[in-house]
């Protein structure tokens, strides 16, 4: 049935129709009177009766809008009262002027008006002051999504505490996918009879499957060295906060049996697909492979890593396998490139200037061209000694190019070898980098997050002393083309001299093989005591660094350059070492303003403490007995204060 809106709608046509025929009937009177006269009594019936309906809409009309209206203002005080919307208005002074039924009941009270903020939920205090417009705050145990209305001085508050709980649940179970590596079953068990690596099967098998059964894990062993472990994110927030003691239990077990095994995890999470899933496990086993194994490395979606565990310095492997493959890669590259670009990383030591110069050499064996990337004021005394040293020979002088040269040198067919470093921010210049696409990456540290993108080779081994080290035993299968040169020899033994601190620490027996090697090559082992002396003022101003030295901690020891004092990073790490060698010092960390304006930190450890993870927490890395870090953009002092946090957090956190 038509409503009455529909009805005047309808109307209106009529009487355009009536006033029409009115004038029709007007022209007709003048030939048929009677039959005008007859119509037009007819129209004006009809006239009669539409402004009578007329009448009658228009009252409906007034009826209906009465009606609605009341129904409306009645709708939306009740609305405004029984909703389940809490609604507040505030005064300047922080407190409550009106809230409707509802958020009083959120709050168990009958009124919350004339209450103060402070009284009734403080936590709105810091919201209304920094004029956010939505936040989600935590009230009387529930969740709401408060939306802050800064020109009324009104807030709503939408309960989402069911919404909150779902999505944490949502959280909570979805899948992560873990990758279990034994690092050196395979070396362990060479060798060995049947019967007991049977028994070490058996042992590892029965530690990793208790602890998946405790922690509700699904476990499956795929190879004799890999598992593959699925459970959920409330699990490994768990074992996250247990610091994922199967580490420590499968290394303390095994010692007691006198063996030496231990594991690497890595854990994808994050994301809902399977294959994806997947690629980031394995991402994170090769990030925790590179940093010497022995640790858990978990990445996220969003790229970000999480480390547990690295206490212990990565085992040396004995087998040089995998050198040999690298060496005959390593050929295959350069012979398909023009030429070979070397660069090692900001303000070089012995390490980086000997492994580039190892390189150099590579690529000549190989009948290529190699250079080598220098910042001549970027370097220390002792680069400045070789430096002399290199100048009395021309032929390799001249090897030696400015990052200027590099870029004008480079091609689409160069090779760029990245060495001692694999961190894009601390290469001697990033737009080389950037402007050659085939790399290599050789570096013994400990492989971080920050790493240079889509290399194609990559030679990270956390055991070795020095890249140095890595760099002599690639050299043992490259042809016999062109003679070693003496200085050559002496600037790759002077940079395992020098990461080593002369064959004391992170030593292994491949160590001294490549030390012999290099002996064999002409290396002088006075040239490198020449080359690593130190004047007598340099020896002065380190001796007044240390003087600062205080614990921190009992082993700890901070040492802490005046404002108006620089000291480059060189001098750093010596302090670092001598404070190493006093009595009581288990860690030490010396830090001070540099020339270049930043905050450089140096931190040594006899092992018992992991700098590395200190280091790390403040954008830096390296070894776990030999770490460093720069900071950009703050004060001695409040540097001095982030170390002892992060000191402080590595305590509190179970190392």
């Amino acid at each position: 049935m038509p409503s009455f809106l529909e009805k005047r709608s309808i109307r209106y046509p009529f009487y355009g129709l009536l006033c029409l025929t009115t004038v029709l009937l007007g022209i007709l009177t003048k030939y048929n009177p009677a039959v005008s006269i007859a119509g037009l009594i007819l129209a004006g019936i009809t006239l009669y009766y539409l402004i009578k309906v007329e009448k009658g809409q228009r009252v409906e009309l007034e009826e209906y809008i009465s009606t609605l209206s009341y129904r409306v203002k009645k709708v939306g005080e009740e609305a405004l009262m029984e909703m389940p919307i809490g609604i507040m208005l505030i005064n300047d002074d922080y407190c409550i002027q009106w809230t409707n039924p509802y958020l009083a009941s959120c709050f168990d009270e009958d009124t919350l008006t004339g209450r103060s903020l402070y009284d009734v939920a403080e936590a709105l205090i810091p919201l209304i002051r920094q004029e956010v417009e939505t936040e989600l705050i935590t009230l009387h145990n529930r969740k709401f999504r408060v939306v802050h209305k800064m020109d009324e001085k009104l807030l709503y508050f939408f309960d989402v505490t069911e919404q909150t709980e779902i999505e944490k649940m949502y959280r909570d179970e979805r899948t992560v996918i873990a990758i279990i590596f034994l690092d050196n079953y395979e070396e362990l068990t060479q060798g060995l009879d049947d019967q007991m690596r049977s028994s070490i099967n058996s042992l590892v098998t029965s530690l990793l499957n208790k602890w998946a059964n405790d922690n509700g894990i699904f476990l499956k062993r795929i190879t004799s060295e890999r598992f593959i472990a699925v459970f959920n994110e409330s699990i490994l927030q768990k074992l996250e906060k247990a610091n994922f003691t199967i580490l420590d239990e499968v290394r303390e077990m095994t010692i007691k049996h006198n063996l030496s095994l231990t594991l690497s995890v890595g854990v994808g999470t994050g994301v809902s697909s399977l294959p994806e899933l997947g690629t980031l496990a394995q991402s994170s086993l090769d990030l925790a492979l590179g940093r010497g194994g022995d640790q858990v490395a978990i990445k996220q979606s969003n790229g970000k890593v999480k480390f547990f565990g690295g206490k212990t310095n990565p085992i040396e492997k004995r087998t040089r396998v995998r050198a040999r493959v690298i060496a005959h890669a390593l050929r295959e590259l350069i012979a398909e490139s023009d030429k070979v670009i070397v660069m090692g990383h900001k303000y070089p030591d012995m390490d980086s200037i000997g492994s580039a110069m190892g390189i150099s050499k590579v690529a000549q064996m190989n009948k290529r061209e190699g250079y080598i990337v220098l910042n001549s004021d970027e370097i220390d005394t002792s680069i400045q000694r070789l430096m002399e040293v290199v100048k009395q020979h021309p032929d390799l002088f001249e090897r030696f190019i400015t990052p200027e040269q590099a870029l004008e040198l480079a091609t689409p067919d160069t090779l760029l070898v990245i060495v001692d470093t694999h961190k894009p921010s601390l290469v001697i210049d990033e737009r080389v980098l950037a402007r050659i696409s085939d790399v290599v990456v050789i570096d013994h540290h400990r492989r971080g997050e920050d790493f240079i993108s889509h290399p194609l080779l990559v030679y990270m081994e956390p055991y070795a002393s020095s890249t140095a080290e890595l760099i002599t035993e690639l050299l043992e299968y490259q042809p016999n083309h062109g003679k070693f040169s003496m200085v050559e020899a002496t600037a790759l033994l002077a940079g395992i001299t020098v990461d080593t601190k002369s064959f004391t620490l992170r030593t292994g027996a491949r160590t001294f093989d490549a030390a012999s090697y290099l002996r064999t090559l002409g290396a002088d082992t006075i040239l490198v005591q020449k080359l690593l002396k130190e004047d007598v003022d340099t020896y002065i101003k380190r001796s007044k660094l240390i003087e600062s030295v205080y614990f921190y901690k009992d082993g700890v020891a901070i040492a802490k350059g005046t404002d108006d004092q620089v000291y480059d990073q060189v001098m750093l790490a010596q302090a670092a070492d001598t404070l190493l060698a006093m009595d009581s010092i288990q860690a030490s960390f010396v830090l001070s303003k540099r020339d270049d304006g930043l905050i450089g930190i140096s931190a040594r450890s006899l092992g018992d403490i992991n700098v590395q993870v200190i280091m790390e927490s403040l954008g830096g890395g390296g070894h776990l007995t030999n770490a460093a870090t720069q900071m950009a953009d703050i004060e001695t002092e409040e540097a001095e204060q982030r170390l002892r946090q992060a000191i402080d957090e590595y305590f509190e956190g179970g190392n």
